[in-house]
């Protein structure tokens, strides 16, 4: 099993579900996308430059997708709190995933990649 499964597995209910969900639709949004383990969590690269992560906030134990490069993502529906570089959009794991939303910022994010805003290693 490798340590990406190993992430997911350990996860309790709801959680588990909605991060399963979460991880194949992110990887489903281009050929280009790959999964790593960073930092103890699920982080998605596209050409090997890091474009987003999974992870469960501290206090409501919720997930959320972390965009690495959200100062460039101008949606309403993400937060940067302290930080200057990254946003994050917050789910509930016990309510249906906003399917629309998270497709839309996926998209956003890999468009940056795309385009040559952030660069690639090809």
């Amino acid at each position: 099993m490798s340590q990406t499964d190993e992430f997911y597995l350990k996860q309790s209910e709801p959680n588990k579900a909605c991060l399963l969900a979460l991880r194949e639709l992110i990887k489903s949004q281009d050929d280009f996308v790959t999964e790593t383990i960073k930092y103890g969590m699920p982080c998605f690269c596209y050409k090997e430059k890091m474009f987003c992560y999974l992870w469960i906030d501290k206090k409501t134990q919720n997930p959320y997708i972390l965009f690495v490069e959200g100062k460039h993502l101008k949606s309403p529906l993400l937060e940067s709190g302290t930080r200057s570089r990254m946003k994050v959009f917050h789910l509930q794991s016990n309510e249906d995933l906003p399917i629309d939303n998270i497709v839309a910022l996926l998209q956003e994010a890999i468009n940056l990649y795309r385009a040559g805003i952030i660069k690639t290693k090809t």
